[in-house]
């Protein structure tokens, strides 16, 4: 039930908001990630963030875990008490040359777990990633550094099949896998009881968490808060957009599935009869992908029925703890009439929407730029709830 109010500093961020009948709603933040002149445009955002801004490097030490289902996922985790080059002893650490393809250097021994902090309202920070995306990712490398300089703990909590190994199902990750991350969510509380924990999602990793953390509602109330980055909040559009245009067919989508149907054709040489080889080695766009596989795979009828039921958009006005959704307004993945506005959303809800910043691009600076207002971001809403 929405909440009356006089005045505030929200009808001074979106004075749109303020109705007549003066009710509370979504906070709508238009002002600007100061991108650079020399980066004009959503797609050359978007793609030099990804392939040539400067961030730091961070190496993981990782924990796996095995899913009720029978499955496993790969954490990764970094922080204060817990480092990749040496044991909890003191002594030196060889990297584990199973791991040379990750971004973690050794995995997680159980007197590790001891030097982690213990007190109460440490701040904890879980990253979920992108379709395709890993703790290799430049967005995850350049968060997990902001947040771990400042005494955080970080884990990247890796989709099945996304950690450098594939997983043991015939089915993999989808955009609206609430179960995955709800497991997730609570393992690494276990781990950390007394931390103050706080979730972000970039790009798929968003939706799944969005959708996941509406649908719980008030059961969420041990989050202290939570943002989601580039966020394809209506699959519909997103997904026909990525299938239909030409750059999102022949450019972006084509570089997804480079990969994704990698990983399929090994799973069905595993799990002959579930996959359909010959139809996945004909897949030319993420529609044609999801029709075939990724639907089907998951309980779904079609790619249709599947962008419809998995989409977060829906689930914005039950979000009961603070949220921050970040999507710069030149997306190329994300069509700008399909975001939400404060009508879509609960009181708990900042919708940052500025003009530029493609997708998790956000890059500034002077050349060559860098990536580091997007961690900024994310921590100044931890911090201040705007």
């Amino acid at each position: 039930m929405l909440r009356k109010t006089s005045t505030s500093s929200a009808c001074r961020i979106a004075p749109t908001l303020c109705t007549e009948s003066r009710y509370v709603t979504a906070q709508i933040d238009t002002s600007p990630c100061p991108t650079p002149a020399w980066l004009p445009s959503g797609h050359l955002q978007t793609l030099y963030g990804a392939l040539a801004a400067r961030y730091h490097h961070i190496s993981f030490v990782r924990e796996r875990i095995d899913t009720p289902d029978g499955d496993f996922l790969d954490l990764d985790w970094t922080g204060p008490g817990l480092f990749s080059d040496k044991l909890a002893n003191g002594s030196a650490s060889r990297p584990d040359s199973r791991l040379a393809h990750t971004a973690a250097r050794r995995w997680m021994q159980d007197n590790d777990w001891a030097t982690l902090p213990t007190a109460t309202d440490s701040p904890a920070l879980v990253l979920f990633h992108g379709l395709e995306g890993s703790s290799h990712s430049h967005y995850a490398q350049a968060i997990t550094q902001h947040f771990r300089a400042r005494g955080w703990m970080v884990v990247i909590a890796h989709f099945r099949g996304c950690s450098g190994f594939p997983n043991r199902m015939a089915r993999a990750y989808f955009s609206g896998d609430s179960d995955d991350i709800g497991f997730i969510l609570d393992t690494v509380r276990q781990r950390l009881p007394n931390a103050r924990w706080h979730a972000v999602g970039v790009s798929l990793g968003g939706n799944a968490m969005l959708k996941h953390i509406g649908e719980k509602g008030a059961a969420m109330a041990w989050l202290a808060a939570c943002a989601a980055v580039s966020v394809p909040l209506d699959l519909v559009a997103c997904g026909t957009r990525l299938s239909e245009t030409w750059l999102g067919k022949h450019l972006y989508s084509r570089n997804f599935l480079k990969t994704m149907k990698t990983k399929t054709l090994e799973k069905a040489k595993r799990f002959p009869g579930n996959i359909d080889a010959l139809r996945l080695s004909q897949v030319k766009s993420l529609r044609e992908f999801d029709d075939m596989y990724t639907a089907p795979m998951h309980g779904y009828k079609n790619a249709l029925d599947y962008w419809t039921r998995a989409s977060s958009k829906p689930q914005l006005k039950n979000i009961a703890v603070p949220a921050l959704v970040l999507n710069a307004r030149n997306d190329p993945f994300i069509p700008e009439p399909s975001l939400p506005g404060s009508h879509d959303c609960s009181p708990r809800v900042v919708l940052h929407q500025p003009a530029e910043g493609g997708h998790v691009g956000f890059v500034t600076g002077s050349f060559p730029g860098h990536i580091g207002w997007l961690p900024t971001r994310l921590a100044r809403f931890f911090e201040t709830g705007a």
